[in-house]
């Protein structure tokens, strides 16, 4: 597997947004979110994604110049319209509505729709740790996931993101789809040629399958807990509060009516908002006790649960973030490690656009 360099994958990013027609603003923007994901060892979500995103942009469903405005606010919460925009630039321009209004009034929580795609949550959550508050992100996503006992496919993996600073220790990051596994996964098994584990998919009788490209057949991504007897119906109930909270409360399309993120299936017909839909909220720490107070605390709970008496044939326990971090750090010394098949289709792209990359 061919490994590339931040910087070279950053560039070629940059350079195809903005032969999208982005702004340089928002090119660097949208380059810096994907790329995060490679980064921190997310690959369903990086640059493996950004084909995808040129094909939506051909088919007119992403606006490269996006006019993206508030609709509807109060001191602490707002409504935007992305204005079709790429996800990737919209949330980040959203979680910062969200801290301007948490630096007035203490907590700012913003709505989204019309937008699309957003890359990983917890770049986005990441954005309030520097202020010293606690981010949040969620999303809803392509109706791939049936409800626990249903066949339909109604609900997105709608991730959910929350980013907490620390003093010394580095920040708690939790940052999870809200089905089994992400559809980004099955993606990388299907390049490989490998079978999904169980408990992941179904096939299209509501029967639990390892067949990776199950969805192509009718199959359904299965909620988080992968069953009843599993927990299935709380990954349910997750999934439908972020879809809730991203969609139906910002006027974004909800539930199936949720655009798919392939270019070549149809909206959905007789839709009932605009776009996929984001939900963004800050909350500065300050607003509750002295930060500095709370920092040393979150200091102490990583440290003791770190600290826990691992299980039998298991070395020490990991803090929400940990993975990421490590993933992060090993990646910027020795470069990104990208798919064969991933990285001929971004040969591909930079031939498209005349963009000269190795």
């Amino acid at each position: 597997m061919p490994h590339f360099s931040y910087h070279s994958l950053y560039q070629l990013a940059y350079q195809v947004f903005l032969a999208m027609g982005c702004p340089e603003a928002d090119a660097t923007t949208a380059a810096e979110s994907l790329l995060i994901a490679d980064l921190r060892g997310v690959d369903s979500h990086g640059v493996a994604r950004l084909a995808g995103y040129v094909r939506l942009w051909e088919a007119g469903r992403i606006n490269p110049k996006p006019n993206i405005r508030v609709v509807h606010q109060t001191p602490s919460t707002a409504t935007l319209d992305g204005d079709a925009g790429l996800g990737l630039v919209v949330a980040p321009r959203a979680m910062q509505h969200a801290i301007q209004k948490a630096q007035q009034v203490g907590t700012g929580w913003v709505s989204v729709c019309n937008s699309n795609h957003f890359g990983i949550a917890g770049h986005h959550a990441m954005q309030a740790l520097a202020q010293d508050m606690i981010g949040i992100a969620m999303t809803n996503a392509s109706p791939l996931v049936a409800p626990t006992f249903s066949v339909e496919r109604l609900l997105g993996t709608n991730p959910i993101a929350v980013a907490i600073p620390a003093h010394k220790q580095p920040p708690f990051v939790a940052d999870f789809a809200t089905t089994t596994a992400a559809n980004g996964k099955l993606e990388i098994l299907q390049r490989q040629n490998a079978d999904a584990p169980l408990g992941w998919v179904q096939d299209q009788h509501g029967k639990p399958t390892s067949n990776a490209h199950a969805l192509k057949h009718g199959g359904a991504l299965l909620p988080l807990g992968s069953d009843r007897e599993h927990g299935s119906h709380k990954g349910y109930c997750l999934g439908a509060i972020v879809d809730i909270l991203s969609a139906v409360l910002s006027g974004a399309g909800y539930g199936p009516w949720a655009p798919p993120f392939v270019s070549f299936l149809p909206l959905p017909a007789n839709p009932v908002g605009k776009g996929l839909g984001h939900f963004l909220g800050a909350m500065r720490i300050d607003a509750f006790r002295p930060a500095e107070e709370f920092k040393q605390h979150m200091d102490n709970w990583i440290q003791r649960f770190r600290n826990a008496q691992p299980a039998e044939g298991y070395e020490r326990i990991l803090i929400p973030g940990d993975p990421e971090r490590a993933a992060e750090a090993e990646r910027r010394q020795r470069g990104i490690p990208i798919a064969d098949s991933v990285a001929e289709e971004l040969h591909q792209l930079a031939k498209k656009f005349s963009i000269s990359w190795e």
